[in-house]
């Protein structure tokens, strides 16, 4: 069974970055598409962006294209997020998900509170 550990979420200030990695095992990392989504308070999950299996396709919802960046080293079984110029909006818990639906395995997912 994969398992799949999400971290480096936290507190930040609009503006602020933050990284998120996302840390696989227990399956094949360098044979999934690999997604981040997101759940803000009281809404349904949103997909954010996603990654084939080499790293050389990469796709990104409109709410984050040009902020966030997703990326992935299969060598270290290991995918990761850098978002930049964080606004309020995007607290919510960050969710790494294997697969080509949100609906593949998924981590326990990292909390980001962006917040003066």
């Amino acid at each position: 069974q994969g398992q799949l550990v999400e971290s480096g979420g936290g507190v930040v200030q609009p503006g602020g970055s933050l990284r998120l990695s996302c840390a696989a095992s227990g399956f094949t990392f360098n044979n999934n598409i690999m997604n981040w989504a997101r759940q803000a308070p009281g809404k349904g999950l949103e997909w954010l962006c996603s990654i084939n299996v080499s790293g050389s396709m990469r796709t990104y919802a409109d709410s984050v294209k040009g902020r966030f960046t997703i990326s992935r080293d299969n060598a270290k079984n290991t995918m990761y997020l850098q978002m930049n110029s964080l606004k309020s909006e995007d607290t919510a818990l960050y969710y790494c998900i294997m697969g080509n639906t949100l609906s593949g395995t998924r981590g326990q997912g990292t909390q980001v509170t962006v917040s003066s």
